[in-house]
């Protein structure tokens, strides 16, 4: 979906945060535009959680400010959360209680009628559990309880500190699902998770922070191409020789290359990739399969948050 060209929704303005006189975000500024689905990236102590609970109220900050659709969320934060749904990395619930009593208890704080809380348990595939406490719920039930008590009511801004956390490989599919969903139905999202490759296969722009500081914020083929970043071709070649490695580090256009067992991957530019191949058939290769991988979102997040 294109956005480039809608207003932003959400505006961070030169946030910053103390703790004990250390900064954990420091003039932080960025914004979400409507209907995009935005990925905030950085390393463990970066200040990915204070800025989104200074994005939701829940801190103040030493300076700087967030709105929401223009208004300042200190100042109007009752009728603001009125439309954000949001996911915290660690999601708590009343475990004495059953998932399906959880979402009626949310249900009658947002004053939403609670037939949606039996579609959501079915649709997060839970209605197995609807009955039983919360208490014994497994982490990856508790996750997709917790999506769908942040999107109980249907609000059009969602914020998920770290979505996938503890899920199974068919649960992270379930939840990528349904935020394309979602943002197919004009859902603005806002995602900070340390899966990178969830991130790049459904954020429209990623912002990273280090240290505090916005570093980087762009689509992931825009930041690939600003860094540089080469492409791979992965080579299975069962017998690797100095002869067919000396063939291919010769071609101009080949950055580096690295070999893993039977397997020769070759850092180049794509208008290369042809002479890599034939050079290596040359220098006597038995090319047995042959994949090329584009720049990932990992390569981009470690070149900017390294050191």
């Amino acid at each position: 979906m294109n956005t480039s060209d809608r207003p932003p929704i959400i505006n961070v303005n030169n946030l910053t945060k103390y703790y004990d006189r250390l900064p954990a975000v420091s003039n932080l500024s960025f914004n979400v535009k409507t209907g995009e689905i935005f990925g905030f990236l950085g390393p463990n102590g970066a200040g990915k959680t204070t800025t989104i609970k200074a994005m939701l109220g829940l801190i103040y900050s030493n300076n700087g400010n967030v709105q929401i659709n223009g208004q300042d969320i200190h100042r109007y934060g009752k009728q603001i959360k009125k439309y954000i749904g949001y996911m915290p990395e660690r999601i708590a619930f009343y475990e004495n209680l059953t998932g399906l009593q959880n979402l009626y208890f949310y249900a009658e704080l947002k004053n939403i009628n609670k037939n949606e809380c039996h579609h959501l348990i079915n649709e997060f595939g839970l209605s197995e559990h609807a009955h039983k406490k919360v208490g014994k719920y497994s982490k990856g039930m508790v996750q997709r309880l917790g999506m769908a008590r942040a999107i109980l009511g249907n609000p059009p801004i969602l914020i998920l500190d770290e979505p996938s956390a503890g899920l199974d490989p068919r649960g992270v599919k379930l939840i990528r699902e349904k935020i394309k969903q979602l943002n197919q139905n004009g859902v603005t999202i806002f995602i900070s998770s340390h899966i990178l490759s969830e991130i790049q296969a459904v954020c429209s722009q990623v912002g990273i922070i280090n240290k505090g500081t916005l570093v980087a914020k762009d689509t992931v083929t825009s930041l690939s191409k600003n860094l540089q970043i080469k492409p791979k071709i992965k080579l299975e070649i069962p017998n690797i020789t100095d002869k067919i490695k000396k063939a291919i580090e010769n071609i101009e256009g080949v950055d580096k290359i690295e070999i893993t067992g039977q397997t020769l991957e070759i850092y180049c530019l794509p208008e290369t990739r042809a002479n890599v191949v034939i050079n290596a058939n040359k220098a006597g290769a038995k090319i047995i399969n042959l994949q090329t991988e584009e720049a990932s979102l990992e390569d981009i997040f470690m070149k900017f948050t390294e050191g």
